[in-house]
């Protein structure tokens, strides 16, 4: 399995920025917190904008909030920018400005949590660890369990599954992307395209007869049109688009739901996404 896999990724795996050499430990840790729930063609560009005017942590540490902030714009889940900001603060302060290797001193750093920490100490550094999400839960739940879905996460669990799988350390590292692609690309969560797959041979659950799984159906994500979210989302747009602070009269153009609007800007002001004096708002200096 894991020779199939990583030989697989080495002819098919998507030329992606992370992935190629000479891509920084910083560039990593930036990535891996803009994939987080958003798509690649998403993140790209903005990944892109972000380490040619940031390309070092030193560099994000001596902006300011709202500078990472506005640069975010409509990547979603805008505490992601706060937190790479905080990343890069921590990393000059406690590193000497390096992405530290380890994944203990990786978890201490903002934001980062079990699988972000595996994922750099991996992919930067070539740690010899096991990276786990969602394709790589429904990669091993197909081909090593027989299962049509990979479940409800338990860290612990799914950590001791992948590191069964670890190949030697020379080559651990293309096999947690190899996964990760092949949850990703080929085994799907609907319409997998088992004729291409690497382990359709010897898939559990291809061999007995792709049984469906009696766990219960996850609830859909609901809808954005017309949700708090997307009501947060106008109104950090406005104050991201505008040269100051504005007032509450002024930011009540972003949303036309007055009590809607008002939720929005309580949520945003209780993550320290902007910052309410007595008669204005901003973004975060």
């Amino acid at each position: 399995m894991q020779s199939e896999v990583v030989e697989w990724f080495a002819a098919h795996g998507r030329d992606l920025p992370w992935r190629r050499d000479g891509f920084t430990a910083w560039g990593a840790l930036v990535s891996e917190f803009m994939l987080q729930q958003t798509p690649v063609s998403r993140v790209l560009p903005r990944l892109d904008e972000w380490l040619t005017r940031w390309p070092t942590p030193a560099a994000l540490a001596v902006a300011s909030p709202a500078d990472a902030v506005r640069a975010w714009q409509n990547l979603g889940y805008p505490r992601r920018a706060l937190w790479l900001h905080s990343c890069a603060v921590t990393i000059v302060a406690e590193h000497n400005g390096e992405v530290p290797h380890d994944v203990d001193a990786l978890l201490r750093l903002p934001g980062v949590g079990p699988y972000t920490a595996r994922a750099i100490a991996v992919f930067a550094f070539r740690a010899h660890e096991p990276v786990v999400d969602t394709n790589i839960r429904r990669v091993i739940a197909r081909a090593v369990h027989g299962e049509s879905d990979q479940g409800p996460p338990s860290t612990a669990r799914d950590l001791a599954d992948m590191t069964a799988l670890l190949p030697t350390p020379d080559v651990s590292p293309e096999f947690n992307a190899g996964m990760m692609e092949l949850g990703a690309i080929v085994c799907t969560a609907r319409n997998p395209s088992c004729d291409v797959c690497p382990l359709s041979d010897s898939c559990a659950w291809r061999a007995d007869g792709y049984p469906v799984s009696d766990a219960p159906r996850r609830r859909p994500q609901a809808k954005y049109e017309g949700s708090d979210r997307q009501a947060r989302g106008a109104v950090l747009k406005l104050l991201r688009e505008s040269r100051g602070p504005l007032s509450h009269a002024e930011l009540a153009r972003a949303w036309p739901n007055g009590p809607q609007r008002d939720r929005a800007i309580m949520s945003l002001c209780d993550d320290g996404l902007i910052v309410a004096t007595l008669d204005t708002f901003s973004l975060p200096d």
